[in-house]
């Protein structure tokens, strides 16, 4: 009688003692089955290595004696379930351990909103400077805020300002809405359920920034799997991805204070937005970590979009 092949990663594990033995196991089999990093992590060990020390709860994962700890039994069972859940689920780590990081800062997610991970968080570190005069800011926009994490970020950047998230989901503002409370910002973030501009008539903003949905029909059905864990709202706008986009160029100008700006994240769709909207004066900003697949307009210099 043949026996029925388990590819569950608790009946292949050497063995394994301290801390060290299962970073060194996550990298391995992370490798071994080729996973997808890009939601937080772009390799095998920082994803290893930030999985083994929140599971354990432990705050330093590269200092040799707690490389040496040994791991407890019940620690051992917790770390082999997160190891198997991120290779056989694809479940993107910070769903898997309810936490992501931007800008420095933790946020709650779970399936129900995107996870953190926009290059506009650059931007918001040096306050937009030299488009706008920071201390001038006092109304910012994030259209579809999900987590929060960019309203939030955007609210500590600029304390004089008041700043409105919105999102299309109600599910994903009452995790921005756990979020904000998190860092106390729930008196200068209003969070409010719209289809883009819908709520907001005759409001103006000093900044709007989005990281919207950009992903069209055909990218949508060759991403990676770990990206079906996420919310699909969040990522298809359509048949080639700049619905969304297209719905923001149209109405931004409206909102704009005389000298506000507009930045938005358009990700692979970025081409075809250069060419789309040649007549405008986009401009595509270059970043440190990350793609140029941002663009920022300046009202001032196109009052009608």
């Amino acid at each position: 009688m043949k026996k029925s092949k388990n590819n569950n990663v608790k009946n292949k594990t050497p063995k394994l003692e301290t801390v060290g033995d299962f970073i060194n196991f996550a990298i391995k089999q992370f490798k071994r089955n080729k996973v997808y990093f890009g939601h937080g992590t772009d390799n095998a060990k920082d994803e290893a290595v930030y999985l083994v020390c929140h599971g354990l709860q432990l705050q330093n994962c590269f200092d040799d004696s707690t490389l040496k700890e040994k791991v407890k039994l019940r620690g051992k069972n917790k770390l082999l379930k997160i190891i198997d859940d991120r290779i056989k689920k694809r479940l993107p780590a910070a769903y898997l351990t309810k936490e992501a990081w931007f800008m420095g800062l933790p946020f709650y997610v779970d399936k129900r909103v995107l996870i953190p991970r926009s290059p506009i968080a650059e931007l918001l570190e040096e306050r937009f400077v030299p488009w706008i005069n920071p201390e001038k800011i006092l109304r910012i926009l994030d259209i579809g805020t999900g987590s929060g994490c960019l309203a939030i970020a955007a609210a500590l950047a600029f304390p004089r300002a008041k700043v409105d998230a919105i999102d299309i989901s109600p599910a994903a503002l009452k995790i921005a809405a756990m979020n904000c409370a998190r860092h106390k910002v729930t008196k200068r973030v209003r969070l409010l359920k719209s289809d883009l501009f819908e709520k907001l008539k005759g409001k103006t903003y000093d900044i709007i920034i989005s990281n919207p949905p950009y992903v069209g029909k055909n990218e949508m059905k060759r991403l990676p799997k770990e990206y079906y864990h996420e919310p699909e709202e969040a990522l298809l706008a359509g048949r080639k991805g700049d619905e969304i986009i297209d719905r923001i160029l149209n109405d931004a100008a409206k909102h704009l204070s005389p000298r506000g700006i507009l930045v938005v994240e358009v990700g692979n769709s970025a081409p075809l937005i250069m060419k789309k909207y040649a007549h405008l004066p986009l401009l595509w900003l270059d970043f440190v970590r990350g793609e140029s697949e941002v663009f920022l307009l300046e009202k001032g210099l196109r009052v009608g979009f």
